[in-house]
Formats: C-alpha cells, sequence, structure tokens
C-alpha cells in the first residue's frame, strides 16, 4: 500500500488496551484519520455508537476471548489492516522483592497476552497478503534498569518473538514494527504493581526516586499516535521506531556501551568456538 493510497483508503485497526492510555490515543488517531476501529479492552468506552468504532470486551490473558475478539472484528468489518498489540501492565520493585503471583501475572498480561494476539491475527493477515503487526513493546525491552526487572523482562520476550514473526510473516506480505517507547502520562504509572519493598534495598529505593523526580521526561500520548500514525501510512515501515527522544538517547548509550564490550571481549569469544565433526554416538 503506498502512501497516497492509504490517504484514500479505510483502513481497518485493531487495538489492544484500547480503553486508555496510548491504546487510546491510537484508537482516536484512527478514527480522525476516518479509519475503522475494532478496540479491545477489558473495560468497555462510554462511546459505543461511535462511527467506526466497534468495542469488544476481551482479556488478552485468555486465548479463547481473544480469538473470539478477533473473529468478531473481522466478521464486522471484512479485514484486519492495522493491529496494535498494546495491551501491558507494570511492576515496579527489585526482583528479589516478588512474589511468584506477580512475577506470573506481569508475563500473563505483556508477553503471553501478545503471544495470543499475534496467533489470532496472524491467520487473517497472512490470507489477505497484507497487513502491519504494530508491536508496543518499550525502551525496557532494550536494558534492563533496576526496579523495572520483571517489566523489562516481559518486553525482552516480546522484542525477540516480534523479530521472529516479523521473518515469518514477510513472505506473506505482513510488515511487523517493534514500537519502543519512552515515557508518557498514562495510567501506567499509577496502576502498577509495586513488591514488597525489602529494607536492604531503601537506600537504593530513595536515590533512585530522586533521580526519577528529575531526570522525568513523560509526554502527551497524542504525540506516539502521530509517530504510529505515520509509520503506518509508510509503504516501508521500519523493524524497530522508538518513540522519544529519551528513548532514542538511552538506545544508542546502552548499544555502544554493548559494542564496546562485545569488541573487549572478542578474543575469549571467538575461542570459544571450534568446528567440530558431530560426536558418535
Amino acid at each position: 500500500m503506498t502512501t497516497e493510497e492509504t490517504s484514500t483508503t479505510t483502513r481497518t485497526w485493531l487495538v489492544t488496551g484500547a480503553s486508555r492510555g496510548l491504546g487510546r490515543a491510537f484508537t482516536e488517531a484512527a478514527l480522525a484519520a476516518g479509519d475503522r476501529v475494532a478496540a479491545l479492552s477489558r473495560t468497555l468506552r462510554d462511546d459505543a455508537t461511535r462511527e467506526g468504532l466497534l468495542q469488544l470486551a476481551a482479556d488478552v490473558r485468555d486465548p479463547a476471548s481473544v480469538r473470539a475478539a478477533v473473529d468478531r472484528a473481522v466478521d464486522a468489518f471484512g479485514r484486519l489492516d492495522v493491529v496494535v498489540n498494546n495491551a501491558g501492565t507494570m511492576s515496579y520493585g527489585f526482583v528479589e522483592e516478588f512474589t511468584e503471583a506477580q512475577v506470573r501475572a506481569q508475563l500473563e498480561t505483556n508477553f503471553f497476552g501478545a503471544v495470543w494476539v499475534t496467533q489470532a491475527v496472524a491467520p487473517v493477515l497472512r490470507r489477505q497478503g497484507s497487513g502491519h503487526l504494530v508491536q508496543v513493546s518499550s525502551i525496557g525491552g532494550l536494558a534492563g534498569f533496576a526496579g523495572t526487572g520483571l517489566y523489562s523482562a516481559s518486553k525482552f520476550a516480546l522484542e525477540g518473538l516480534s523479530e521472529a514473526v516479523a521473518h515469518e510473516l514477510a513472505e506473506f506480505g505482513v510488515h511487523v514494527t517493534v514500537v519502543e517507547p519512552g515515557g508518557y502520562w498514562t495510567d501506567l504509572y499509577s496502576a502498577m504493581d509495586t513488591a514488597a519493598p525489602l529494607p536492604a534495598y531503601d537506600a537504593l529505593r530513595e536515590r533512585l526516586a530522586a533521580q526519577f523526580a528529575e531526570n522525568s521526561v513523560d509526554s502527551e500520548p497524542r504525540l506516539a499516535a502521530e509517530a504510529i500514525m505515520t509509520l503506518v501510512d509508510s509503504p516501508r515501515p521500519p523493524r524497530r521506531l522508538l518513540l522519544g527522544g529519551t528513548a532514542y538517547d538511552v538506545a544508542f548509550a546502552v548499544t555502544d556501551e554493548r559494542r564496546r564490550t562485545w569488541a573487549e571481549w572478542e578474543a575469549v569469544s571467538r575461542a570459544a568456538e571450534e568446528a567440530v565433526p558431530e560426536p558418535a554416538r
């Protein structure tokens, strides 16, 4: 689809986590562009009769719920052009502090939920021979930070999954982009799960809180939505897209540090490999 075609053709979106935060901003931007949106969320919005909007109650943690919602969206609109795998939560605390239930809950939504959505929409996109799957990761999917280990673990997993899916769907004409946002003023922080604090980490916790208060850069979700519209309008979308200057700078700093470390330890790395015949069984 060319940029000119995109501007004159009504697209059908499927957005998860669409009732609030970035998901709602993506939904509003798509509707404002004249597109149609199947908006998936556990809690429905109050504008169900809005033109072009199909609200569907679905819990991404439940594969059957996801499949049913995708089927209803395709029945209603006939196709899916843009799928935004956005639903997610955030857990804050140091890894040692979390309970097993909290660890599993973080992965259930951010990773397994994204898997179930990906599996449900892939057959639709394959059959069409077109479409764009947008996987909403985070700058936390490129680097782990103290206090967000579980969140980063879920996003690292999503990034690995998405790279593989991009290769698997490419021959069917389907684009996959991993979007890595920085901070936005959503309820991600206010609604996040927190671990029971261990006194041993009190000094680090206070230091991080001070750093966050001084250096946090959070933006209006509208800006992220504008970037997504530019992304899906592109005839050659990138495999990855950073959202925000802070995310951009952190990504480069992390990558540069890794490259320096890899180069410093190159001799050890190369010495650990030597091709030999397969051992006899």
